[in-house]
């Protein structure tokens, strides 16, 4: 990845000033190591009419793979060969951003105690970048940039200059020209922008990347015309923390048109006095959590399977309690497996616990040898997303070839439905349902695998339990009483080995 950043000199204006500025000296090469690679700060020219300061960062891929789904953490699954060959190395993207905000920090924050005036006038600048990947291509970069002061020049880069007709990549040549910037906004406008135009980022986006944006926005973001999009993408569409940045944003262009501080505006709830605020009931989903891990400690669980894990919120919690000393998610969805990765931060995750952990890709419908000799097997609200003609093929992959010491299954109770102001009547809860089952209708699917598979059955109520349709989640945990023929010689083949 490259970016040249220029500006010109003027009578008692030095253009070699850029130097002081981004605090690394015109006439020397140097390097700064980061979590993904090299980066290299040199001055292609340097005199007083004219001066260049550019930034190559040379990704080292297999650090980056190995930061990430490497070492067995059990990462969502990608295409072996595209985690070390894809253009990472070669265009702008979040992993530039940081490089820039890394070892241009102190230009970043404006602070330049050699020359404090130089940081706070807007200079002459061009900004360079051969490759910038553009989700929306050159008239989207434009939207970006010329609300800001920029004069944009974004020429895309065919796939092949050999075969024209087959037009045009998603990569644009970016050229940025401004009178009007300061070196800092001109940084932090780049810093905002490229992962934006790249609609990816390579790093786990948490809540703190929320305050970074504001800080990097501070200025420009509230009454940009794109702010939406850019707070959409900058974090990675996470609805929960771009409603919380757009929320701040609105405060500050509040505040900007109302001539007063932020505090003054965000002042509809009094401070806390002590009083204790009413509690809410948990969450249903929180409650069946509850009930599952409960249940698995009280048949003394290690080895979990959690079987259609989708984006890993039961996972997360298993992995809280050290008794589950084996937590694997299993699900049909490649993108449910990589947001549960990104939930789960595996990426980041400590060699000790990550070894406790890993996702896998599979279908429930078929036998898998992968998920026999394990302790316990949850399905939470997986049942019903099934066709029943295809529910005997889950139960003989689950109960006849798997075969956990304890099953854990919820569904919801289709009798509490009329409870659910908001659901009309007839509904199930979910689009994805195919099913929902009565109390009775479930306890007697529950009891037919139990006696085709040699488990005793319990049943338990999840959420508050009303006298006439009962509880909202209905539960049936299986405890294997019996071992089949394979099962006995596969023990036998054991204790001789």
């Amino acid at each position: 990845m490259f970016v040249t950043i220029s500006t010109t000199g003027a009578p008692g204006s030095p253009a070699t000033d850029l130097g002081y500025l981004l605090h690394k000296h015109p006439d020397k090469a140097q390097a700064f190591s980061t979590s993904y690679g090299t980066a290299h700060v040199f001055y292609p020219e340097a005199d007083a009419e004219r001066c260049t300061a550019a930034l190559l960062l040379e990704i080292d891929t297999v650090a980056l793979v190995r930061r990430g789904k490497g070492k067995g953490r059990g990462g969502a699954p990608d295409a072996a060969l595209a985690q070390y060959v894809n253009d990472r190395p070669y265009a702008a993207s979040s992993l530039l951003a940081v490089a820039l905000s890394n070892v241009f920090s102190s230009a970043l924050r404006g602070v330049c105690a050699a020359r404090p005036e130089r940081a706070a006038t807007p200079l002459p600048l061009r900004v360079g970048i051969p490759a910038l990947p553009a989700r929306g291509g050159a008239a989207l970069v434009r939207r970006l940039f010329e609300p800001l002061g920029w004069s944009v020049t974004a020429e895309p880069v065919p796939l092949d200059t050999e075969f024209p007709t087959w037009g045009d990549s998603r990569y644009v040549r970016l050229g940025l020209e401004a009178r009007t910037l300061t070196l800092a906004e001109a940084l932090r406008h780049l810093y905002v922008l490229l992962p934006v135009l790249d609609d990816a980022k390579h790093y786990w986006v948490s809540a703190d990347e929320v305050d970074k944006l504001l800080r990097a926005g501070e200025g420009w973001l509230a009454g940009h015309p794109e702010q939406e999009l850019i707070t959409s993408r900058y974090l990675s569409r996470r609805w929960s923390l771009t409603r919380q940045a757009r929320e701040r944003l609105e405060l500050v262009r509040l505040a900007e048109a109302d001539d007063s501080a932020v505090e003054d505006i965000d002042n509809a709830v009094a401070e806390d006095t002590g009083a204790e605020a009413e509690e809410k009931p948990a969450p249903l989903a929180v409650r069946r959590r509850e009930a599952i891990l409960a249940a698995l400690r009280d048949r003394g669980a290690a080895r979990v399977l959690d079987l259609g894990c989708g984006q890993g919120q039961l996972v997360q919690e298993l992995l809280k309690d050290v008794r589950f000393t084996e937590v694997v998610g299993v699900d049909v969805s490649v993108r449910a497996l990589a947001i549960a990765s990104r939930r789960l931060k595996l990426d980041r995750m400590g060699e000790r616990q990550a070894s406790r952990v890993k996702l896998v890709q599979g279908s429930l419908a078929y036998t898998d040898n992968r998920l026999k000799g394990y302790d316990a097997a949850v399905l939470s609200e997986v049942i019903e997303h099934l066709d029943l003609p295809r529910l005997p093929a889950l139960e003989y992959a689950v109960f006849g070839h798997a075969r956990p010491g304890t099953v854990v299954v919820t569904t919801p109770n289709v009798e509490y439905n009329v409870r659910w102001e908001t659901l009309p009547a007839g509904h199930v809860r979910h689009g994805d349902h195919r099913f929902e089952w009565t109390r009775e209708e479930f306890r007697a699917w529950a009891a037919a695998v139990a006696g085709r598979h040699g488990y005793d059955l319990a049943f338990t109520p999840v959420g508050p339990e009303d006298p006439e349709v009962g509880p909202p989640t209905q539960m049936a945990v299986f405890t294997l009483t019996t071992a089949t023929d394979d099962n006995k010689d596969d023990k036998k083949e054991a204790k001789a080995a």
